[in-house]
């Protein structure tokens, strides 16, 4: 079996070295050489494609790409990845995307006789890294079946039903995530006021309902001033938005949710887009 990995990066090089690692044929491909050089790195089994076409006779191909219309630029169209991929080839996407665009994928795929599933991420590349990235996997159950050994290798996958609920998952994760954050920095501007050393409130509040896990991990950061890029934060502007458009495509109103995505949208507008993702908590301290 022939495996292609389309982007490399953050989370995309973790998963790729698990196959390679593994002693699984991959044949990689990004556009930063760097990443490509450091994924291949941990073992003999992988390959460089020079160009994303160089990965149409795979058995497999992973793709793990920043936005909604990288994906729909690779793979859809006459010039894209499904019209020169075999029949019975299956497309397995990683990125966290709406539930709209996995399922334009998705029936493209099939009318070209090509698989589809969507996998979407539950924790972080450290996680990835490690194996032990939670892989919430929808599609036709038969495919899931057929390639669970292979998902043991790179994460920890749970199927969960349709191609909607994959997408729906890391949504409401990320969504969930991000307003967490933003509330937890309105508290910590709050302890400002009333004069608290920002270590002793985090440790206070982390025996109360207060805690959380943006308190675990990013409260130590923020209470440090610490903005160093760990996740950029035009990308959880992007997640929490592309969540509530699915929200609103359901005809659902996420009061607090949107709230938070004012809070992202004016962090991004201020600067901080190349920034990490707690770089929120500046913009909710003035």
């Amino acid at each position: 079996m022939q495996i292609g990995f389309i982007g490399v990066g953050l989370m995309g090089g973790p998963l790729a070295r698990n196959l390679i690692r593994a002693g699984k044929d991959v044949l990689v491909f990004d556009l930063s050489e760097e990443a490509v050089k450091r994924t291949l790195a941990v073992g003999t089994t992988g390959g460089a494609a020079a160009k994303v076409d160089d990965l149409a006779s795979c058995d497999i191909v992973f793709t793990s790409l920043p936005l909604p219309q990288h994906i729909k630029g690779v793979v859809l169209g006459d010039g894209g990845l499904y019209a020169k991929m075999r029949k019975s080839a299956l497309h397995i996407e990683l990125s966290t995307i709406d539930p709209g665009t996995a399922n334009e994928l998705r029936t493209a795929a099939e009318a070209l006789g090509l698989g589809y599933l969507q996998c979407t991420l539950g924790k972080t590349p450290a996680h990835a890294e490690k194996a032990e990235e939670p892989m919430f996997i929808g599609g036709d159950k038969a495919l899931y079946d057929a390639n669970t050994d292979l998902f043991k290798v790179i994460g920890l996958p749970n199927y969960v039903g349709s191609v909607d609920a994959s997408c729906a998952v890391k949504l409401i994760s990320n969504m969930i995530g991000m307003t967490n954050l933003a509330v937890l920095a309105e508290g910590i501007k709050v302890g400002d006021k009333a004069g608290m050393d920002r270590t002793l409130l985090l440790e206070l509040l982390s025996d109360t309902g207060a805690r959380s896990f943006q308190m675990d991990v990013r409260g130590p950061w923020i209470a440090a001033d610490d903005y160093a890029p760990r996740f950029g934060l035009d990308l959880a502007l992007k997640d929490v938005r592309l969540g509530l458009e699915m929200a609103r495509a359901w005809e659902l109103d996420l009061k607090a949710m949107e709230a938070a995505l004012v809070y992202y949208k004016n962090a991004s507008a201020e600067g901080y887009g190349k920034e990490d993702c707690n770089a929120v908590a500046k913009v909710v301290g003035k």
